[in-house]
């Protein structure tokens, strides 16, 4: 690093007279500078005294969000974990959910049905409820399936990577082969959601027909132990389900759905009603804020997700050994990516029958 200047002591030439003037003038004005001066320290600003008016608050502090205990969630737990959304002043409950389709028509429902403002969820579920909302349907407490809702998705959750969705079947099975899946009984959680279009695509790319494979419906929590009792041949597990079924009953991977036209694939987003979003703009400012915050943590900090999913309230929450050893999505962070997004809606008219939708209007 260069030494610095020597600094030039002295009066430039030239400018001696010019100086002296200057200090003539400055006994001249001193008592009009010094009233100046004392002007300024005693006139407030603004003039009326009230200063600048405080940001606004959240319209609702207390929020109820409802997530997938799973790995593509772990912006949100880390965000949750190191206190970011209360430090916007939020307090968020987290409501595990089993799986979208569980909390989609709870959030549309107006107060007081609402049980969930804000839910982490797979966009397949959020396309199929915007869906049926855009043919007219509505949603009702006692529906199952399908809901509908009238979605804004804010925020991407996660992007798969390797062994974070995978099918897995037991020690010594007979099915060794995606071909061997014919004629046996895979456990998904629920019909035509993101596991079943995961599975169906991989089949394809196998030119295997999903129709030669039947499912069977299990809760995620509930998967590894209907592998275990024969109730189903092979089961699709994302992540932290795999690695708990690997060490306790020593489950064995099939095959990863990271491949072809899923490869990348985008899995999970959070949405809101357009309804709650149009009365909540601060709230919901507020919480994308952390929730950014958590994916940037959450991207870059393997430890930090394994902290905050071993803090997960019981039975949720993973041993050291669990949370260690399992593998981690990408989480993007920023303006949500409608051209990745789009591609789940046309994967799902490829391999579901549905039609063709654009998810442009479904995204902030």
């Amino acid at each position: 690093m260069p030494s610095p200047r020597p600094r030039r002591h002295g009066i430039p030439r030239g400018r001696t007279r010019r100086f002296t003037r200057r200090i003539h003038a400055t006994g001249a004005c001193a008592a009009v500078c010094a009233a100046v001066l004392l002007a300024v320290i005693v006139v407030p600003w603004p003039p009326d005294g009230r200063g600048a008016a405080p940001p606004p608050g959240p319209e609702q502090p207390d929020l109820n969000v409802a997530a997938v205990p799973a790995a593509d969630s772990a912006g949100f737990f880390a965000a949750l974990h190191q206190g970011l959304f209360a430090a916007r002043g939020l307090h968020v409950t987290f409501i595990p959910a089993v799986s979208s389709e569980t909390v989609i028509n709870a959030q549309a429902l107006d107060p007081p049905g609402r049980r969930v403002d804000i839910s982490c969820g797979n966009y397949v579920s959020y396309i199929e409820a915007q869906q049926a909302w855009d043919q007219g349907q509505r949603p009702s407490a006692a529906a199952a399936r399908p809901v509908a809702a009238d979605l804004d998705i804010f925020a991407e959750g996660s992007v798969m990577e390797p062994a974070t969705q995978a099918l897995y079947t037991m020690p010594g099975s007979p099915v060794r082969t995606l071909a061997g899946l014919k004629g046996r009984t895979v456990g998904i959680n629920v019909p035509l959601g993101i596991l079943y279009l995961l599975i169906a695509s991989v089949l394809a790319g196998h030119g295997i027909p999903v129709s030669s494979v039947h499912f069977r419906y299990i809760p995620l929590p509930l998967m590894a132990a209907a592998l275990r009792s024969g109730r189903v041949q092979a089961a699709e597990l994302p992540e932290p389900f795999a690695s708990q079924a690997e060490l306790s009953l020593g489950a064995v991977p099939l095959a990863d759905l990271d491949q072809g036209a899923t490869a990348a694939f985008p899995v999970q987003g959070c949405a809101v009603t357009r309804q709650w979003a149009a009365t909540h703009p601060v709230t919901l400012a507020a919480f994308r804020a952390a929730f950014e915050q958590g994916q940037q943590i959450a991207d870059t900090s393997r430890a930090a997700v394994e902290q905050a999913m071993e803090a997960l309230p019981p039975p949720l929450g993973l041993t050291p050994v669990q949370a260690a050893v399992m593998a981690l999505d990408s989480y993007p962070v920023g303006p949500v990516d409608a051209v990745r997004i789009q591609r789940v809606a046309d994967v799902m008219w490829q391999f579901l029958g549905f039609p063709r939708f654009s998810v442009g209007p479904m995204l902030t």
